[in-house]
Order: structure tokens, then C-alpha cells, then sequence
């Protein structure tokens, strides 16, 4: 039995099946630019499937369903916006990434603070597969303070936080925040005034770590990616890229095999 075909925002749609970013679509969709079926659409929250037919000034948007796909590891620096472009002029990461890679989506984020491993790929399947996926993620965290017993029995246990603001960015819309139990931790040093340690989770929300930990009054001073689904950095200088290898294609290949089974 196959999954029923799957609806993302019109905004999303645009940017991974174009070069325009997802402010740039809303923009695009408000001026009465963007249709769906032949349908003009002015409703930012409308979705869309790969079996609809996109189109912006009535040029439709190919969706190349059989498109052999690459995927890239890049090591992100802090002082990087992972977007296609930023109002404020900050740095991107498209600025860095060679100019090949300019139209790849990033599987999840990493906000202007943090750094470590960011995944890129052309294929809108495969960021399907990943983004939302419960695959391991590894960070490594220094916090402003030591660790209570409340906080380690909620990266034991889980917590569902009513509000969920503390930590989060000032223009973000998510209040509430259902935080599952870390897949693991461990403290690598702890002092009065700091505390370092490696986490390992399964969720990948909206500044998560950073609101986790400012709602027991710390601060995420610096962190890292250091995994994603098995993926590592090894050794791969910052700012720099690298291909998946054969065998991180294979491990790939048979994960989105498996998940398109029910």
C-alpha cells in the first residue's frame, strides 16, 4: 500500500524547485504571480503536491521527478545564515558553497550561532526523507552554568513545555514545545560556571537545544553538529564541502527505500 501523495507549503514548494528563497515566494504569491492548475493563488498557507502544476508568470516550475540525485556534507561556520538570501545582508551559506550547489536545499538548519554538519541535496525526495525524520542528531554544547538535576531528568525523560519561548527567536510564531527524551548525553565537564557536554537527539525543531536549556535558566553558549543519520564531519574543515560516499549513498538509498514502505 503506497503513502498518500504528500502536500508542503506553496512557499516551500517554490524554493526547493527553484532559486528563489521562501520570503522571495510569499512576495511572489501576494503580487498575484503564482498559480496552481491554471488557478491564480493569493493564500500563503495553500499546499501543493508534485502532481499539481506550479507555474510563476505562468512559466511552469519543473519538478524532475527522476533526477539523480547528489547529497553534500558542508561544515557551517558560525556567522552563516542557512538560506538562499537575507534581508539583514548577512553572510549565507551559498556565499561559501561552490556555485554549483546554489540551487540545493538544506536539510534542516543550523541558526547564525551555531556550526558543525549541514546536509544539501538537489532532490526534493531526499530532503523529504530527511528533514522530518527521527535519524540521530549529535551535538556537541558548552552552556553558561552548571547542570540541575531538574535538567537531566527531563534529557531522561522528556518535557512538554507550554511555553517554549525562552531561547527561541523573537519573531518565531511556535509557543508550545513537546521536547522527547534525549537519545543520550554525556557531560564532558562541569564547572560553576560552565558546562560542556555531547547530546544526542531524534527531533530536529525549531531551535531546540537553545530552548530546552534557557528554560532551566542556560544559555547555549556554542554548538556544534557534529552527526546526522550516521553522517559525520571527521575531518572536514570548516567553510568546506565534500560529496557523500559510496557507502553513505547505499545506507541512504536503503533508508528512503524502507521509509517509503508502510
Amino acid at each position: 500500500m503506497k503513502k498518500e501523495i504528500e502536500k508542503i507549503r506553496l512557499n516551500k514548494f517554490i524554493s526547493h524547485n527553484s532559486s528563489y528563497s521562501r520570503r522571495e515566494a510569499d512576495k511572489l504569491i501576494e503580487d498575484k504571480r503564482v498559480s496552481i492548475n491554471k488557478d491564480i493563488i493569493t493564500d500563503l498557507s495553500t499546499k501543493v503536491s508534485n502532481s499539481d502544476i506550479v507555474c510563476i508568470d505562468k512559466k511552469p516550475i519543473k519538478y524532475e521527478r527522476n533526477k539523480i540525485y547528489t547529497v553534500i556534507v558542508y561544515n557551517k561556520p558560525k556567522g552563516q545564515i542557512v538560506s538562499k538570501s537575507d534581508p539583514q545582508g548577512r553572510t549565507i551559506i551559498f556565499d561559501t558553497l561552490h556555485k554549483e550547489f546554489k540551487d540545493f536545499l538544506p536539510i534542516g538548519r543550523l541558526d547564525y550561532s551555531s556550526e558543525g554538519l549541514l546536509l544539501l541535496t538537489n532532490s526534493v525526495d531526499v530532503y523529504n526523507s530527511l528533514v522530518h525524520s527521527s535519524l540521530e542528531r549529535v551535538y556537541k554544547i558548552k552552556l553558561n552554568g552548571a547542570i540541575s538535576k531538574l535538567c537531566e531528568d527531563a534529557m531522561k525523560n522528556g518535557i512538554f513545555l507550554e511555553d517554549a519561548t525562552k531561547g527561541a527567536r523573537e519573531d518565531s510564531k511556535i509557543k508550545s514545545m513537546n521536547f522527547k527524551p534525549f537519545n543520550a548525553y554525556q557531560i564532558q565537564s562541569i564547572t560553576n560556571n560552565y558546562t560542556k557536554l555531547k547530546v544526542s537527539i531524534s527531533q530536529g525543531q525549531n531551535r531546540e537545544l537553545r530552548r530546552f536549556f534557557a528554560h532551566f535558566d542556560l544559555d547555549v553558549l556554542d554548538l556544534k553538529r557534529l552527526e546526522f543519520g550516521g553522517i559525520s564531519l571527521n575531518n572536514l574543515p570548516t567553510a568546506k564541502s565534500r560529496y557523500f560516499t559510496k557507502k553513505e549513498y547505499e545506507n541512504l538509498k536503503e533508508y528512503i527505500k524502507e521509509n517509503k514502505k508502510i
